[in-house]
């Protein structure tokens, strides 16, 4: 049974990985660093949170790495927020500059500078991956696609992200979490192939670096309206002007997703199979 299988250690990791813990967990091959505080909303009213959380926290994993003798792979997971908001057409390649534009973004990067410089210190086998928005069964209420199923089976007003002049909802590409676990075992055993074929003259022998795209680019209002269709619920929304309200919110994110692409690996599910399923699952 998935019980038997599975070895739950609970830990705060903005403490350092102990003697006590370390031999809990005994021997590993691999490390998928997940574990992340991810609420943009949050971070701006706590931002210390936010760096204890997804910096200390990170450290602490990556020094715990470099003292065990058979780690095969470390996946840090990171986001697409870290290259800042893109503009219409543009999509962020895995080395472009970074940009972050709110705390949670900012940390994120952070962690992945830290996870750049163990791999070369120490010479860890680390992947950082770029995730767009990711939803599936069991996601917390704060996100997106789960407030709005709430709010439409509560006959609540949902407010969405807009431009300035409240002509345009923000967009986002989505990706559905069984994709998700899917990129990441392509990349856990294709980590060598992908990383050599990455290494070039510009970049040079730094860590592997993945962007795991979304299926389909959608605006918030097309999500919700998808959503009101799914689950036949009246929709009764408002667009608002939410950057100039909330600094730290960006209309757009987008990550080219040609390389793991290329590489072999193409998602499942498209955006509406996959949020069809979400929402009966829901409502079940």
């Amino acid at each position: 049974s998935t019980k038997k299988r599975l070895h739950i250690i609970y830990h705060d990791l903005k403490s350092e990985i102990n003697n006590l813990i370390e031999s809990q967990i005994r021997d590993v091959d691999v490390i998928y660093h997940l574990a992340a505080s991810s609420h943009v909303d949050r971070s701006i009213v706590d931002p210390v949170m936010f760096v204890k959380d997804n910096v200390l926290a990170t450290v602490n994993i990556l020094n715990y790495a470099r003292s065990m003798d058979n780690l095969e792979r470390l996946i840090y997971f990171s986001t697409d927020e870290v290259f800042g908001p893109a503009k219409p057409g543009k999509s962020f390649k895995e080395w472009d500059r970074y940009n972050s534009t709110n705390p949670y973004s900012a940390s994120k990067a952070a962690g992945e500078e830290l996870a750049i410089a163990f791999e070369n210190t120490y010479n860890l086998p680390i992947a950082i991956t770029h995730c767009m928005n990711v939803f599936g069964e069991r996601q917390h209420p704060e996100k997106y696609i789960p407030n709005t199923l709430w709010k439409l089976k509560n006959n609540k007003k949902i407010t969405i992200h807009a431009n300035k002049d409240k002509s345009k909802a923000g967009s986002r590409h989505y990706i559905y979490s069984e994709d998700v676990a899917s990129s990441i075992l392509f990349i856990t055993e294709n980590f060598n192939s992908l990383k050599n074929s990455q290494i070039t003259d510009e970049i040079g022998p730094n860590c592997l670096k993945v962007n795991i795209p979304g299926t389909k680019e959608l605006d918030n209002l097309e999500i919700a309206e998808l959503i009101s269709e799914y689950s036949g619920l009246k929709l009764d929304f408002e667009l608002v002007d939410f950057h100039s309200s909330r600094p730290g919110h960006d209309l757009r994110y987008a990550i080219d997703g040609s390389f793991i692409k290329d590489a072999g690996w193409k998602p499942k599910y498209t955006v509406e199979d996959s949020l069809n399923k979400l929402v009966k699952w829901y409502l079940d």
